[in-house]
């Protein structure tokens, strides 16, 4: 195209929905595989940036994971004040613990996923990620499915924070995304403790799935929040919904939430603060009427479908 040069040769395109998608140019395939339950690309674009992609699907990248895992972890933890132990369901490659472990109260951190190979490729390749958090004595990796592990508990948990890839149909995390998942969360949370679950897009034409995981937290939990951020490599407002069955801080003040994590915690935010935990939660008018709407509750016997994977090609 004039004025433009495209140095990439290999592409992953990503379908977004029937009329939409997106390419990324890869400039280094680091890892591939066909694992049993997805496909894996550990792939670089550009100098500098390093992605996961599962089943054709960008899942996060050195580039602006920082604005997807903040908001994931700090929100149900500020929330909480002083969590002791966290469960991370998901979550391969270690971002989420690392932003766990940020908080000193921690005392124990278990990340379970259900793919030993994506674990394996992203400790060796996306050391810049995880940051080491795999070598932490207060995390513990256990290799299973997250349904069953969660029947082993009840009122054990302060934070219960489910990082999954989509559920799109020939992924292995659809049934995570469900009302009976959701039940074994809540049994598996202490009564003070609160639950997080990434809740996919909010364009204005993917919104309706968002409405619908926020309308089955709701039927589970007393209290639940959506709030949202902005990553550049999904190009789009990307959602999370908070569950519990204390209150939710829907107006946090930003002074008293910068009090709280210069007490708290190490204090290594790249874009998380009091300000940006106000705007978080501060989610548009056309969301909160979707979600009003919505009264869908995904079951295991009818559970979400997200649309779509993705494909490698040559240009």
């Amino acid at each position: 195209m004039p004025g433009s040069e495209v140095s990439a040769d290999l592409w992953i395109t990503e379908y977004i929905t029937e009329f939409d998608q997106r390419q990324f140019g890869i400039s280094e395939i680091l890892y591939a595989a066909k694992t049993e339950f997805q496909n894996v690309h550990i792939v670089r674009s550009g100098p500098d940036r390093l992605a996961l992609v599962l089943d054709g699907k960008w899942q996060s990248d050195t580039l602006d994971e920082f604005m997807y895992h903040e908001p994931l972890v700090h929100v149900p933890c500020l929330n909480h004040g002083a969590p002791k132990k966290v469960l991370v369901l998901g979550g391969g490659e270690g971002a989420t613990v690392r932003e766990v472990l940020k908080w000193n109260s921690v005392e124990k951190v278990v990340m379970v996923d259900i793919d030993r190979e994506v674990v394996d490729a992203c400790i060796k390749y996306m050391a810049e990620m995880h940051q080491g958090c795999f070598d932490d004595p207060k995390m513990e990796l256990v290799i299973g499915d997250a349904l069953g592990y969660l029947d082993k508990f009840e009122s054990e948990w302060d934070i219960i924070i489910s990082d999954l890839s989509d559920p799109i149909e020939e992924g292995p995390s659809f049934k995570l995304f469900t009302k009976e998942y959701f039940e074994k969360c809540k049994r598996a949370l202490k009564p003070d403790g609160y639950f997080v679950v990434q809740a996919g897009p909010v364009s204005p034409d993917e919104i309706g799935a968002h409405a619908r995981l926020n309308n089955t937290v709701a039927a589970v939990f007393e209290n639940a929040v959506s709030y949202t951020t902005q990553t550049y490599s999904y190009s789009t407002p990307w959602s999370f919904v908070l569950g519990s069955a204390k209150s939710i801080q829907m107006q946090p003040a930003p002074e008293e939430v910068d009090k709280l994590l210069a007490a708290t915690t190490n204090g290594q935010f790249r874009m998380f603060d009091g300000i940006s935990c106000l705007g978080l939660m501060c989610i548009g008018k056309h969301i909160r009427d979707a979600i009003e709407a919505e009264d869908t509750v995904y079951t295991l016997a009818e559970p979400p479908k997200f649309f779509g994977s993705g494909v490698v090609s040559q240009s």
